[in-house]
C-alpha cells in the first residue's frame, strides 16, 4: 500500500470549505486537479470523477462514496478494472481549529497489484497540493458557493 497526503490550513470554518469542496459543478472554475465531479454528495452514491495530474495523463472513474459528513469528512473508494489491481480510497477530511480556520486533510491511499506500475507519487502529490491551494485561495476570497451546497437537500430543490 502507497499513501499520499497533504494538509493546509484554510482561513475559513468547516461549513465553508465544506461547502465549496462539494460544489461540483464549480470545479471546472478552480480546480487544476480533479477538473470535474458529477454525482450526489451522500454514502453509497457512485461520482463520476476526471482527474488531471500536473505531469501526468488524465483519466475518468466512477469511485463510490464511503463517507460523507457534512463539515467534517468526504470519501470515496475508486478502482481500476477489477477490485484488487488498483484501487484508491481518497479522503478529505475538515479539522476545526480552536481559532475559527479549518485544516484540510487530503490524501489518497493506494492498493493493489499495479501500484508499483502504475502510480507516480510525486505527480499525484503536487496535483494535490494544486488542489488544496486553489481551495484555500477561492475559499478566504469568499467566492463560496452558499454553505450546504453539496447537500443532498439542497441538490433535490435545485
Amino acid at each position: 500500500m502507497k499513501t499520499v497526503t497533504t494538509t493546509i490550513d484554510v482561513d475559513a470554518g468547516p461549513e465553508h470549505v465544506w461547502a465549496t469542496l462539494t460544489d461540483f459543478d464549480a470545479y471546472p472554475e478552480w480546480n487544476p486537479f480533479v477538473t470535474a465531479i458529477d454525482g450526489t454528495v451522500a454514502e453509497g452514491e457512485r461520482l463520476s470523477v476526471r482527474i488531471e495530474p500536473p505531469e501526468g495523463r488524465g483519466m475518468g472513474f466512477t469511485p463510490r462514496v464511503t463517507a460523507a459528513v457534512p463539515g467534517e469528512r468526504l470519501e470515496w473508494l475508486g478502482k481500476l478494472g477489477v477490485r484488487g489491481l488498483f484501487d484508491g480510497r481518497h479522503e478529505f477530511r475538515l479539522e476545526a481549529l480552536d481559532d475559527g480556520r479549518t485544516r484540510l486533510h487530503h490524501g489518497e491511499s493506494f492498493s493493489g497489484l499495479l501500484v508499483g506500475l502504475l502510480l507516480d507519487e510525486g505527480d499525484i502529490q503536487s496535483g494535490f497540493e494544486a488542489m488544496n491551494e486553489t481551495l484555500k485561495a477561492r475559499v478566504e476570497s469568499g467566492v463560496t458557493s452558499p454553505v450546504g451546497a453539496g447537500d443532498d437537500a439542497d441538490r433535490a430543490a435545485a
